[in-house]
């Protein structure tokens, strides 16, 4: 049947290609031609036809489809107290390109004082009808992507207070996005999927982590944060294995992480990619516990081609094997513009999938 609160049956991850105008709009202010002022305008005016077009489609929540960031995680954690935004030697490589060369650096106390990304949220709040959604990184991202290597030693000789304070700094947001009225708040949780990648694990082992034990201080990570949610909010959490220019950077199935992931972390839903042979089957839905659902992204934002109805259909059948169909949603297995540049296929494609995402689920769940 179809639901009144999320996840909906037809749903989406949270990034959209960035629209023309707005490219060009932070190219010239990226080059001092406009104002910050000046390029919010452009945000907002295309931010309220996204949302606009979101709602003719018919999906019962909306983005901003991180219009007004560069990056799907370094904009958010740059602006936690003791954090940075840096250059570093290179960009991170994914399978055939690579990113602009930006990293992370904690160079005092991790906490959460004030953040632009609440007043993002609220502007949201304020031009939809439809539930608006909030897209954040989980607080793993800061950790796994520069390690140990990427938090001075003066603001942090040992781990254990940087996670308890990121873990603190956290719930603090989760609570500020609530109070802001957000009811639909996504943790984008990419590092769990890597764990299943032995690749990753063996990268993680050669830099000093033990990929086993970071699974559960992971865990104790997410729990920590949406220990801040407020009354009547549903806390999702995406996962994908890479997604920059259509492009991945890891591969394996859930098996390795599922336990954890469904019974051990506090969140409501998960949106789990699965448009490729590189997730794995749908037998890890098996350990996904009564009281929770998992939005399958058996349909992808890497390319333009429209997935078959059909087909979708058969797919959605084959992972009812493993967790009652009522447990299931449809969407995208990722977003369509992790970072600014998007993925390599036109605005008109991305509409027809997100259509086509509604029109199936309205077929299988009424």
């Amino acid at each position: 049947m179809k639901r009144t609160k999320p996840p909906f049956r037809a749903d989406q991850v949270g990034s959209l290609l960035r629209s023309p105008a707005l490219k060009t709009a932070r190219t010239k202010r990226a080059t001092g031609e406009i104002t910050p002022a000046e390029l919010k305008a452009v945000e907002d005016a295309e931010i309220r036809k996204l949302v606009a077009r979101q709602e003719e489609i018919g999906l019962q929540a909306v983005t901003d489809g991180e219009f007004r960031r560069s990056w799907w995680h370094y904009d958010f954690l740059a602006g936690l107290d003791g954090v940075e935004l840096v250059s570093v030697a290179q960009g991170l490589q994914f399978k055939g390109t690579e990113t602009k060369a930006e990293g992370l650096h904690v160079h005092g106390k991790i906490d959460f004082t004030d953040h632009p990304m609440i007043e993002h949220f609220r502007f949201l709040k304020s031009v939809a009808k439809a539930v608006p959604k909030m897209t954040i990184p989980s607080p793993t991202a800061l950790h796994y992507r520069g390690g140990r290597a990427a938090i001075e030693r003066s603001a942090y000789a040992e781990m254990e207070p940087f996670f308890e304070d990121l873990g603190k700094a956290y719930a603090k947001a989760v609570r500020a996005f609530g109070e802001a009225g957000c009811t639909y708040l996504q943790l984008d949780e990419v590092f769990v999927a890597y764990l299943c990648d032995p690749a990753q694990r063996d990268y993680l082992r050669g830099r000093g982590d033990d990929p086993d034990r970071l699974l559960h201080i992971y865990a104790d990570l997410v729990n920590a944060a949406v220990s801040g949610r407020t009354p009547g909010m549903t806390i999702s959490m995406h996962l994908c294995r890479g997604n920059f220019r259509s492009t991945w950077m890891a591969q394996g199935g859930y098996e390795p992480v599922a336990d954890v992931l469904f019974n051990k972390m506090g969140v409501d839903a998960y949106f789990m990619e699965y448009d490729s042979e590189r997730a794995g089957g749908f037998e890890p839905l098996r350990l996904l516990p009564k009281n929770k659902l998992a939005v399958l992204g058996i349909m992808t934002s890497k390319t333009g081609a429209l997935e078959d109805k059909d087909q979708l259909k058969r797919r959605l059948d084959e992972a009812a094997k493993f967790a009652d169909l009522d447990q299931l949603c449809l969407s995208p297995q990722c977003g369509f513009a992790s970072t600014e540049e998007g993925n390599l296929l036109a605005e008109q494609e991305q509409w027809a999938k997100l259509a086509r995402c509604v029109e199936v689920a309205n077929d299988v769940w009424g």
